[in-house]
């Protein structure tokens, strides 16, 4: 290894090689009369995410990670440091680190050899590689797979990772297009794959512009804005919260008052003590009812059902542990992620079908909006929950993992003569952009607060019940936003993915956080925070009286803002209200 290393040193391009030494002179002046003594070319520490491990292990409280930096620890260490410091110190870091935090990754791939050695060597081997919007990895598929993985591939499904999970990105018109195994590229003697569908779809959306299934996507949508379709949503969290002290735990974790009767379903939010949004999630209350796994947990006390993104469920776990533990309440969290497969049939026909297939009455008087039922469906018993992230009429129906595919099959049997389409998480990003919702760890982020992201709808301010946040909420409310999401349209079809800037008046306010296409209103839709250039308060009234542009690519493009959602801003389509 000496002799190979010694070869390769000797060979450099000493003219260029010499640039880097005298910059590392110039900054470090000290280096001119110590010299380099000795040159290590050692192994380097690729992650299977590219980014670094940092923060408090979920396993062992008080022990911290700082590792994993991809061969950028010189560019990334100053910062890093600086943030590790405050982690240890005050329990949690001053900037939004998620995308860095250890508790991203479930205990199910960090013990898994395969997923750690693939991962890892793709990471390595696309360490230099643009970065495209609609990139996903080829290294460790197939990981984790819910009940439908199958039907749904068969049916043309282009499937997208997240956190091991394979869940439906948008489905091809050209038939199957599977997930091979990791091919590391044609190194170390491994086979190249050929003839490789998925991989050849992926390159194609290799682009800047709108991606060459643009249409696909619109498809999805509009079928979910006029008729009805389908969403496979099985890789969401979902977990149990139970024992004596569930509704103290309740209380405290979660902004809004989510106790109320039972059958009643709560959109919310887990805040830190800074008032920063570690998660929005809805928390279900449970009857007192026998246990009936996995749809109704054993209890001896009240009962929770909560239902998380699933691509920061992990780490909504541990948050969610590390605050019990903290405050000593006397409850259990149970996961039954992998026990329960669950989709959700959206659309102004989503009623009509699922009266054929449910054995409840689903009107409004019977079935409003935000609440649940253990109910029939086909013959199996499932949770309904009258709920939508697309902005329509419609249900989840959350279903025990054996009967996962007869209750589908049902529901599209049923749905054929309404026009059902499957859909995919292309179409939720378009639509629940343009009704505006918000997506965690894009327009909602642990140093965001509910307040400034239009949440404040979510939290028991009125009430006196206290939760974690809140001394934080009431301070910032009184003193006024100092910053404050805004959406933003754009009339010219131009894509805009995040990241673009935001100028008032001419002067930069802040970026977009996320943007897509919003095919119901036939415009570029994006979300972003901005700040008073002078420090002030930003009032609804700074946003009125401003005039926006975006910035893409060096060409800026005029954006109208609004306060409230451009689609459906009275929120009359998911009360059923059409016409």
């Amino acid at each position: 290894v000496s002799d190979k290393f010694a070869f390769s040193l000797f060979d450099l391009d000493w003219d260029v090689f010499m640039q880097h030494i005298d910059g590392a002179v110039n900054r470090v002046p000290a280096l001119e009369q110590t010299g380099i003594k000795s040159t290590v070319c050692g192994p380097e520490s690729f992650t299977a995410d590219h980014k670094p491990l940092m923060g408090e292990a979920p396993e062992v409280r008080g022990f911290f990670l700082g590792c994993g930096f991809n061969s950028a620890g010189m560019m990334l260490g100053g910062g890093c440091g600086k943030e590790l410091a405050h982690w240890i110190i005050h329990g949690r870091p001053e900037k939004d680190m998620y995308g860095y935090d250890i508790r991203r990754f479930h205990h199910s791939l960090t013990n898994n050899n395969r997923w750690i050695r693939e991962r890892s060597h793709e990471s390595y081997a696309k360490n230099y590689s643009v970065v495209f919007p609609f990139d996903e990895p080829l290294a460790s598929r197939n990981m984790r797979k819910d009940p439908f993985h199958q039907v749904l591939q068969e049916q043309g499904c282009l499937f997208q990772e997240r956190h091991g999970w394979e869940r439906p990105g948008w489905f091809n018109r050209d038939g199957p297009a599977p997930v091979l195994d990791y091919d590391y590229y044609g190194a170390y003697n491994v086979s190249k794959n050929t003839d490789y569908k998925y991989s050849d779809i992926l390159g194609k959306e290799y682009t800047f512009d709108f991606p060459p299934h643009h249409d696909v996507i619109r498809n999805e949508c509009l079928t979910c804005r006029n008729a009805v379709a389908v969403f496979d949503m099985s890789y969401f969290g979902k977990f149990y919260l139970t024992g004596p002290d569930a509704k103290k735990a309740a209380d405290w974790l979660f902004t809004a008052d989510v106790n109320k009767a039972p059958g009643s379903t709560v959109y919310t939010c887990m805040l830190n003590k800074r008032g920063g949004v570690e998660s929005d999630l809805t928390v279900s209350r449970l009857d007192p009812s026998p246990a009936h796994l996995p749809l109704t947990p054993e209890s001896n006390g009240e009962a929770y059902y909560l239902a998380i993104g699933g691509g920061v469920a992990q780490h909504n776990w541990s948050h969610i542990q590390s605050v019990l533990q903290d405050q000593g309440f006397r409850c259990t969290l149970i996961d039954h992620t992998e026990d329960m497969g669950m989709i959700s049939i959206q659309g102004p026909k989503s009623r009509e079908l699922l009266q054929e297939v449910l054995d409840s009455d689903l009107s409004n008087d019977a079935f409003p909006f935000s609440t649940h039922k253990i109910v029939n469906a086909a013959g199996h018993k499932v949770r309904a929950m009258r709920l939508s992230f697309v902005g329509e009429m419609g249900w989840e129906l959350h279903i025990p993992k054996e009967s996962c595919l007869p209750v589908y099959h049902a529901v599209m049997a049923a749905g054929a003569k309404y026009g059902i389409s499957n859909a995919g998480y292309r179409a939720i990003d378009s639509l629940s952009i343009e009704k505006g919702y918000r997506h965690w760890h894009a327009d909602l982020r642990p140093d965001d607060t509910p307040l400034e992201a239009g949440l404040a709808f979510t939290c028991k301010m009125k009430t006196s019940i206290p939760f974690l946040g809140r001394q934080a909420l009431e301070a910032q409310k009184a003193e006024g936003l100092r910053r404050r999401i805004v959406c933003f349209t754009v009339d010219e079809k131009v894509p805009m993915f995040g990241l673009e800037a935001i100028f008032r008046n001419g002067v930069p306010v802040g970026h977009l956080r996320r943007s897509e296409f919003g095919f119901a209103i036939d415009k570029t839709i994006g979300y972003g925070y901005i700040r008073n250039p002078d420090g002030g308060v930003v009032s609804p009234d700074f946003v009125r009286s401003g005039e926006f542009t975006l910035e893409r690519m060096g060409i800026t493009y005029k954006a109208t803002a609004h306060l409230k959602s451009p689609f459906d801003p009275e929120n009359k389509r998911v009360k059923g209200i059409y016409g």
